[in-house]
């Protein structure tokens, strides 16, 4: 061999290892690919359907009418000047109800004031959503309950609608000032989640 062929010789050698890593790691990267061929991928979804937001009217005043200088007199939550509140929503839904009472009715005129009470008893609530005070029967909701304190387990109707029945009872003084009095019920609801 003579000396140009040695050089040849040494630079071939210098290139074959060179070329032997390239296959390695194209090989490699063939390996590390063929994993990936074998993935799937899947798409899923999520849903949620909004219910019909809750609307509260009062649709009749808890009406003492006339009363007298130093007589009691009381309302009930099934007598036809019952206070009615009306919820609307989405039916068969539990709702959470907190009534806000009064402990007086300011009178018209100055600062009078005449006390009015709520006993564990003066409110019914209707499922079906009749808005007749009258006609609650049993079966119908929850009779004769506390205002303060609502069950916890009341829905809205069948057909999107519950009455809610106020009574109450008022105490003029016996020098009561003579004129209108009148009072704030507020009822606040909500959907429970549930």
């Amino acid at each position: 061999m003579n000396m140009g062929e040695q050089s040849d010789m040494r630079i071939l050698r210098g290139k074959l290892p060179k070329t032997g890593k390239l296959i390695a790691a194209v090989a490699a990267v063939m390996l590390a690919s063929s994993g990936v061929m074998a993935q799937d991928v899947a798409v899923g979804s999520a849903t949620a359907t909004v219910y019909a937001s809750l609307t509260v009217t009062s649709t009749a005043a808890l009406d003492f009418g006339n009363v007298y200088q130093g007589i009691t007199k009381a309302i009930a939550n099934n007598d036809a000047a019952a206070g009615i509140f009306r919820v609307s929503g989405q039916a068969s839904s539990v709702i959470s109800l907190y009534m806000q009472l009064p402990e007086y009715l300011q009178g018209g005129t100055g600062n009078d004031r005449m006390v009015i009470t709520f006993s564990t008893t003066d409110a019914s609530v209707d499922s079906t959503g009749a808005n007749a005070p009258t006609g609650m029967v049993a079966g119908r909701g929850w009779q004769n309950i506390s205002p303060h304190a609502f069950p916890a387990a009341t829905v809205i109707g069948s057909g999107g609608n519950t009455d809610i029945y106020l009574g109450g009872k008022v105490l003029p003084s016996v020098n009561q000032t003579a004129g209108a009095y009148t009072a704030d019920v507020v009822l606040t609801v909500s959907y429970t989640g549930s």
